[in-house]
């Protein structure tokens, strides 16, 4: 019998089997959208090629007026360069000192130019003095579960400094060179961050309940294998993740693990956390090193999948004849262990949408 978007993805989630493959994109970008797609809104784009809609919505919080008294934000724009990349610096004055951080963006992007913090006494002001939200507002998210109605899932992002788990949102405040110097030079002052940020997140974790959303996305890039070592995902990523997991499962929503890069040595290691999935499976020749059939068959029975789709061959510099056949080859490496939602393995700002089509078509196609 033909199931609906949302129950194919939600059996998906469950690491069943549903009536056929389900496929979403990992995001789509502002770029691809106005560029090629005539400045059409995510929903409409999943209309346009039949694809299950995978809409990324987080709750929005409340603080309260005393303690953001105490973290005063400036932000001063610094206008265009002759490359058209927009830059910003940004001011934060709390009671015992300021912190600052910059950053640009262009037509494709952002990305920080100079980081939060710097020094150790850098991070004890942000810790002190970081508002924390006093309640979440879930209006966003139930208004994006109205609007699908069964045409597909919520995924959220948890609350976190930076993306997804802490020593993610600690790279994402000091870099990923500094956060590694740190865990070989001073892991116990690491360890007391991490934890630091942890006990936020489960702070508001607590206030989730009751969230329409159906995922939540957790980890980043900064815990692949290409980053840091197994050794150092056990110690300094594997102890928060659980906690953290255990905390979005009481209250209610699926998790899944994002890794984009190096995964295969990290594969029983993201088990170990908890959590229900892993993404985005990056291929070798996006930089990565999933193997797919390998992955599903060491841990496809405790993980469903997300990603595993290269998009620069499949759709930046493919055909659809291209896009399809890898759609083909990512349903037969997991079709016999794992569940799976068909995506690209990363955002993607170029391609015919002719290629789009035949990923769409062809997952419909991939039947169980």
């Amino acid at each position: 019998m033909e199931m609906t978007s949302r129950e194919r993805m939600l059996v998906a989630l469950a690491n069943g089997r549903p009536d056929r493959l389900p496929c979403q994109v990992h995001g789509w970008m502002s770029y691809y959208l106005e560029t090629y797609l005539g400045g059409m809104d995510w929903y409409q784009a999943y209309e346009r090629f039949g694809m299950d809609y995978a809409i990324y919505v987080s709750p929005r919080y409340r603080y309260a007026e005393r303690e953001q008294a105490d973290w005063r934000v400036e932000t001063t724009d610094l206008g265009c360069d002759r490359d058209g990349n927009h830059a910003w610096r940004q001011t934060i004055t709390t009671p015992e000192g300021q912190l600052a951080s910059a950053g640009a963006r262009n037509r494709f992007t952002a990305w920080t130019t100079e980081h939060l913090v710097k020094t150790t006494r850098d991070f004890e002001l942000w810790d002190r003095y970081c508002p924390l939200p006093v309640a979440a507002d879930f209006t966003d998210i139930q208004t994006a579960r109205d609007r699908l109605g069964d045409r597909g899932i919520v995924r959220s992002h948890p609350f976190s400094p930076g993306q997804g788990s802490p020593w993610q949102s600690f790279c994402t405040m000091i870099g990923t060179q500094e956060a590694i110097y740190l865990a070989m030079d001073e892991p116990d002052w690491l360890h007391a961050a991490l934890r630091a940020i942890l006990r936020r997140t489960l702070r508001v974790t607590e206030m989730w309940q009751g969230t329409p959303a159906d995922m939540v996305e957790i980890g980043g890039g900064a815990g692949s294998s290409t980053v840091i070592s197994p050794k150092l995902f056990r110690e300094f990523c594997l102890p928060y993740d659980r906690e953290q997991v255990a905390a979005l499962h009481e209250a209610g929503v699926k998790v899944v693990y994002h890794l984009c890069g190096g995964l295969m040595p990290m594969l029983e290691l993201v088990v170990e956390t908890g959590a229900d999935g892993l993404e985005t499976m990056t291929p070798p020749a996006m930089g990565g090193d999933c193997d797919l059939a390998e992955a599903s068959r060491r841990v496809g029975d405790r993980l469903f999948f997300i990603g595993g789709f290269d998009q620069n061959a499949g759709f930046e510099r493919g055909t659809p004849e291209a896009a399809r056949r890898q759609v083909l080859e990512c349903f037969a490496a997991t079709r016999d262990h794992a569940g799976y939602i068909l995506a690209p393995s990363d955002h993607f700002f170029h391609g015919d949408p002719a290629c789009l089509q035949a990923f769409a078509d062809a997952a419909r196609e991939c039947r169980y």
